[in-house]
């Protein structure tokens, strides 16, 4: 390991990142490299889903030719027309071929007409002028059919295709990012939460949910719910014991914010804790809010989010980023359902704060104090004066309803197989360089791997190696070792709130065979570190 270092230790693991991959492109390029820059420090899919794409751009193609019927003057066309678009999409796709993305686009058409009962002139119209991108959205939360698609997705992906009863409301966003700008935001704003307030965080988490708190602009206090389980053996198991839900009953804690499954774990959590969960929220805290990101969903099997089960207090995050490797799309969605325990409590605010309220969003309704949490949100994301050129660009949508699709027509989900097939066998490559079992466990989702060296350096030499490491060395010269010794980047645990000694291995954009050497370069750097304490107990 390097020597002691802390100047780097206030960075996010983020920003640290870009040290790191400086360190390690240095090395790789030296004399002395061992192995090629291999940097595992984001979780960015090296895969794509090529089908949703390839009926994007088919689509895109009819759409320009509907937009140069209505007017075709060389470079100066038309806004596509709606009558008989349908039929003229399906005579468009006969003559396009067998393609994958003529496939996906004809059997769309006609899974939305027989199964969501759209009228097929209606949804093909949405499709091809939000493709042109030639109309603000409208409605500005989310397109009308595109709506629907994406709630049949979730109720599929994030409900086990058990959505509790009602509607959820969608607002289509530029990806988990944008979302979670957007509710912490509006949040305060409409006086949901205030500064000062106590959230609780599960933890360790997605570094933004821990550095988004500190803000001037929230300055909530924050209590971790810590995935803090063992196994027999020490190992973690990073599931909620039963003391660390307790702590949601106190009512000082107004809001509960999680990413199921974790990062950077990657475990779902454990179907006696959701049940305790919400045992504890119906019967003790039926006023507790809560936001799940669950973007790692679709890698757990069998997947069922808090949302499903507590709809009424449930902020649902979702990302189409990792699943569908597009997150440079910027493709995401908040979801509400309609019977909400948000709205009631704005409905019960102090009458000081009712009327701030309404002096903040009377320009958009005669009636503004009836305006709906969710369509709050969309007016909070432009500052309310914007509102009217709010709502995530139609070709985005168009993007995402395709992808949507893509998913809900794969009857065996093969697509959804083949990408934690991808994982698993990463995470037993990486096993195998490391030379330790990774026990099963069907709550691992293996989009990432959190590995606790001192859990590890305990085991194999003893509290006294242990004691050592951690009085010679900070937890951040494990990273930076490994990316100066090895041309390796990993990201320090330690900033997701994990344990200090941790590393997060993402296994979503290296082939399986950099994990081996990963694997290696993580025993080696164990090995240096046990070689420098058998060294000081001969001094």
């Amino acid at each position: 390991m390097e020597t002691k270092s802390s100047s780097l230790a206030q960075l996010s693991p983020f920003q640290l990142k870009d040290e790191l991959i400086r360190y390690a492109r240095d090395q790789s390029r030296s004399k002395a490299a061992t192995h090629k820059f291999l940097n595992a420090g984001r979780g960015n899919p090296n895969w794509i889903a090529a089908t949703p794409r390839e009926a994007f751009f088919l689509l895109g193609q009819f759409a320009l030719a509907e937009a140069r019927r209505t007017r075709d003057e060389g470079s100066l066309a038309g806004m596509p027309g709606s009558d008989g678009v349908a039929v003229r999409l399906r005579a468009f796709l006969d003559g396009a071929g067998s393609s994958d993305g003529a496939a996906l686009l004809r059997n769309g058409l006609d899974y939305a007409s027989s199964t969501l009962g759209f009228d097929a002139n209606d949804f093909a119209h949405e499709l091809v002028d939000a493709i042109i991108g030639d109309n603000y959205p409208e409605p500005d939360r989310m397109l009308v059919h595109a709506e629907k698609v994406v709630r049949r997705y979730l109720a599929k992906t994030m409900c086990d295709d058990r959505p509790p009863t009602g509607t959820f409301d969608l607002f289509a966003v530029e990806g988990g990012t944008a979302a979670m700008c957007y509710v912490f935001k509006s949040l305060v704003e409409n006086r949901l939460l205030h500064h000062g307030d106590t959230i609780a965080l599960g933890a360790p988490i997605f570094t933004p949910y821990i550095e988004l708190p500190r803000l001037s602009d929230y300055a909530f206090k924050t209590v971790e719910i810590n995935q803090s389980a063992l196994a027999a053996d020490g190992r973690h198991t990073w599931q909620y014991p039963d003391e660390e839900i307790a702590k949601l009953a106190d009512p000082k804690v107004k809001a509960f914010f999680l990413v199921n499954p974790s990062n950077p774990a990657s475990y779902a959590i454990h179907p006696d804790t959701q049940r305790r969960i919400v045992d504890l929220v119906r019967n003790t805290r039926p006023d507790l809010i809560i936001l799940t990101d669950d973007v790692y969903g679709t890698f757990a099997e069998g997947f069922r989010s808090l949302a499903a089960d507590l709809p009424r207090n449930t902020i649902l995050v979702y990302s189409y980023s990792k699943h569908f490797g597009c997150t440079g799309w910027r493709l995401g969605v908040v979801a509400l359902h309609q019977d909400n325990v948000l709205d009631e409590t704005l409905a019960r605010l102090p009458a000081a704060d009712r009327d701030a309220l309404r002096e903040r969003y009377e320009t958009l309704s005669t009636t503004p104090e009836r305006i709906k949490f969710i369509d709050r949100l969309v007016a909070d994301s432009r500052d309310v004066a914007l509102n009217h050129t709010a709502g995530l660009s139609t070709p985005q949508q168009a993007q995402m309803v395709l992808f949507s699709l893509f998913a809900l027509l794969d009857q065996d989900d093969a697509y959804q197989a083949r990408c934690r097939d991808l994982v698993r066998r990463r995470l037993m490559a990486l096993g195998r360089g490391l030379d330790i079992p990774i026990p099963d466990d069907p709550l691992r989702v293996g989009y990432y791997i959190d590995i606790d060296l001192a859990v590890w350096g305990r085991a194999a030499f003893g509290d006294a190696f242990d004691a050592y490491v951690a009085d010679h060395h900070s937890p951040l010269d494990a990273v930076i070792g490994l990316a100066k010794k090895s041309g390796t980047v990993l990201l320090n645990g330690s900033g997701f709130d994990g344990p200090p000694w941790s590393v997060r291995v993402s296994l979503a954009n290296l082939d399986a065979d950099a994990y081996e050497s990963i694997g290696r370069d993580l025993k080696a750097l164990m090995r240096r570190a046990f070689e420098e304490w058998q060294q000081s107990r001969k001094e």
